[in-house]
């Protein structure tokens, strides 16, 4: 049941699995660095990494990870559990310091994804009130004593998956997939025939609905699920497609505050490569191109933020982490252990390859 599954993973976060795993590389100073889930050895983990690959900081999961929520100074990471997630872990980017629990009720758990406030002490978190079917924002304070759940707001839908902080510093965004869940059921989706995917701007000082946006009737199995913001503050947002599969839906959009949302497609061959599915998207370090993922399609696509153009794509077995590099680069993670820079206007090197290592989902620059 969910309940007992929720009671052990939290047991051993708070207890033994959650102990640091030593570094096994030195960082060297300014170099990049990202963070991703992995699964290596049969031991589920997060990885601060560097180019390379090569793991600065291991930290031991207690289940499989997804995403995480970093502050901007790059200090400080929360690792996230998979839907349905019944662990959310707080821990230094840097030194050896064991990790800390963030404390979940009961009736909830993550969807996987986080986001942390300016103040670098407040983070917020996607949630499933799986009892009552409804999505909420669930808030957590930094504290001398650790960490405390100080509150929640609704997220404006069903089914939040990620969110991220818009440049205000106090708006959320927050993609609500609208598909309804129980942990009874894992990732079974109980409600195709009422789905309402949007987007959903919220107000992290008194959780004011601030403005949703929602996709035309006939896109209602379009599950908002991944986002991105380019250098212009607009949103860009990845798609899953939960109807038949002779259907093929536009899966990448961009919403401005105010506007409609916008949806692009790519060439037909590529469209359908895609098999109605983007896993991560991620924005450049100079904010004009945009990766979408799909493993499902072992698909890699770059989009053109400024006009929504596809700029071409790169075939990458099971890949589906995608994270900015440089100007026009992007490292990109795959399933099969593979790590590789890539770009629009960059010949695919290739994979560094982790022995015995799956990347998870998402890859994030710190």
């Amino acid at each position: 049941m969910a309940t007992d599954r929720r009671r052990l993973l939290q047991a051993l976060a708070a207890t033994g699995a959650l102990l640091a795993l030593p570094r096994v590389a030195a960082a060297t100073a300014g170099a990049p660095r990202w963070l991703a889930a992995r699964r290596r050895a049969g031991r589920y983990e997060a990885a601060v990494i560097d180019a390379r690959g090569h793991a600065l900081r291991v930290i031991a999961l207690p289940d499989r990870g997804h995403s995480f929520a970093i502050d901007d100074a790059g200090r400080t990471a929360v690792a996230f559990g998979r839907q349905p997630g019944f662990f959310a872990l707080a821990f230094a980017l840097g030194g050896d310091a064991a990790p800390t629990p963030l404390p979940l009720p009961p009736d909830r758990h993550f969807f996987g994804h986080g986001a942390f406030g300016r103040d670098g002490h407040t983070v917020y978190a996607t949630e499933n009130d799986y009892a009552a079917g409804r999505g909420v924002i669930g808030v957590y304070r930094r504290r001398a004593d650790g960490w405390q759940r100080t509150g929640e707001f609704d997220s404006g839908g069903i089914g939040p998956h990620e969110l991220l902080l818009m440049p205000d510093g106090r708006t959320l965004c927050v993609a609500n997939g609208g598909l309804l869940t129980h942990p009874d059921y894992g990732k079974l989706a109980l409600n195709l025939d009422s789905m309402q995917p949007s987007l959903a701007y919220v107000d992290t000082v008194d959780g004011r609905l601030l403005e949703r946006v929602r996709l035309d009737a006939a896109l209602h199995q379009l599950s908002i699920r991944h986002l991105a913001l380019d250098h212009n503050g607009s949103v860009w947002f990845g798609c899953q497609h939960s109807g038949p599969i002779d259907e093929q839906p536009p899966l990448v959009g961009r919403h401005r505050r105010g506007h409609a949302a916008e949806l692009f497609r790519a060439d037909e061959p590529t469209q359908h490569a895609l098999r109605n599915y983007v896993g991560s998207v991620a924005v450049d370090a100079g904010g004009g191109i945009l990766a979408t993922s799909s493993p499902v399609g072992n698909l890699v696509v770059w989009w053109d933020t400024r006009y929504g153009r596809c700029l071409g794509s790169a075939r990458i077995d099971d890949g589906c982490g995608v994270a900015p590099d440089t100007e026009g680069g992007f490292l990109l993670s795959d399933g099969l252990g593979g790590l590789r820079h890539a770009g629009p206007d960059l010949e695919p090197l290739d994979a560094t390859l982790i022995p015995d290592c799956a990347w998870d989902n998402h890859l994030r620059r710190v």
